[in-house]
């Protein structure tokens, strides 16, 4: 048996098609007040749903029984300033809780980081596995929560757990609706006139989960990869999302200056209404830097040809018109 948590996100969803279409016979958690992803509404007999939140680790140790593998999705994700110590701790405690169990249990993992967790080269250079987040000078809870986060599985691994760690670039998808990167397309879409200065990788999110596939079914253990197709200037992203969409491209450049007059703007927006800010510091902050990453080590592991990066755009562009 399978297990996959947080199949009711983005990626986990992805991974969970694709492992149903491959024979596999799967397990997914979701929370009790979860919604079944759409993408999956047509495997629901091929499907077993357990409710099991990762805190809960009796529901988690039964969620586990039988399972051989196990493909570690679940996160909570947020730009709430009010939600990063709470965050933190709760994907800290879920990852160490699910790397105990598959220890304690001999149960194979593949485990989804972030590139978030990983650190920043020198200028000129491509970030690789070797790159780590300076966390004594880093600020974003997410990005600290999946570094931590991560630390457990190398712990884990330290112990005996037989693991291997993921480290996917801004993943796009059709699947992703309006949500995470899909946003950026909804934003292009009404009409950006600003691009950023930044750069950074990008990847389907159908790759992501067949590397996954492809590292758990292999030799490889102890390993993390890079999974990322192509680097993009955020200034090429928006532009060929725009031509997509047939409208014209953002054509001014945000200078840092005025990226910190938003998030400063979209923090009192936030702050009055409760909802999350559109843009916060960190965010802000990355989308004027350069950040493109180097995925040779996942393609020379597993050979895989990673789709190009513009055809996804043309799929996500042509299911959100």
């Amino acid at each position: 048996m399978i297990l996959v948590t947080g199949a009711t996100g983005f990626l986990g969803a992805e991974l969970a098609k694709l492992l149903v279409n491959s024979g596999q016979r799967i397990r997914c958690t979701k929370r009790s007040n979860s919604r079944i992803p759409a993408l999956l509404a047509p495997y629901q007999t091929q499907i077993e749903w357990v409710n099991a939140d990762m805190l809960d680790i009796f529901a988690l140790a039964d969620a586990l029984e039988d399972v051989t593998q196990i493909y570690h999705c679940a996160a909570w994700v947020s730009l709430k300033q009010a939600d990063k110590d709470p965050m933190i701790k709760t994907n800290v405690t879920g990852t160490a809780n699910v790397v105990n169990l598959c220890a304690e249990r001999g149960i194979r993992m593949v485990h989804v980081s972030s590139i978030a967790a990983i650190g920043i080269a020198k200028p000129g250079e491509l970030i690789t596995e070797n790159h780590h987040l300076e966390q004594s000078t880093e600020n974003d809870g997410y990005a600290i929560s999946k570094l931590e986060s991560e630390m457990e599985v190398w712990r884990g691994i330290a112990e005996g757990l037989d693991a291997v760690v993921v480290n996917p670039s801004l993943i796009l998808g059709a699947s992703a609706g309006t949500s995470g990167t899909g946003a950026l397309f909804k934003t292009v879409q009404k009409g950006l006139k600003y691009y950023t200065g930044g750069s950074g990788g990008f990847v389907d999110a159908e790759d992501v989960a067949k590397c996954m596939i492809a590292l758990m079914n292999s030799d490889i253990t102890a390993e993390r990869y890079i999974i990322s197709a192509q680097n993009y200037t955020y200034k090429d992203m928006t532009t060929e999302i725009a031509q997509n969409f047939g409208i014209k491209p953002p054509a001014k450049l945000a200078k840092p200056w005025m990226m910190g007059l938003a998030w400063r703007g979209a923090a009192v927006i936030a702050a009055l209404t409760g909802k999350s800010p559109a843009i916060d510091k960190v965010s802000a902050r990355a989308a004027s830097e350069v950040r493109n990453f180097d995925n040779i080590k996942i393609r020379e592991a597993i050979g895989i040809e990673f789709k190009p990066v513009s055809e996804t755009i043309a799929e996500v562009c042509k299911a959100l018109k």
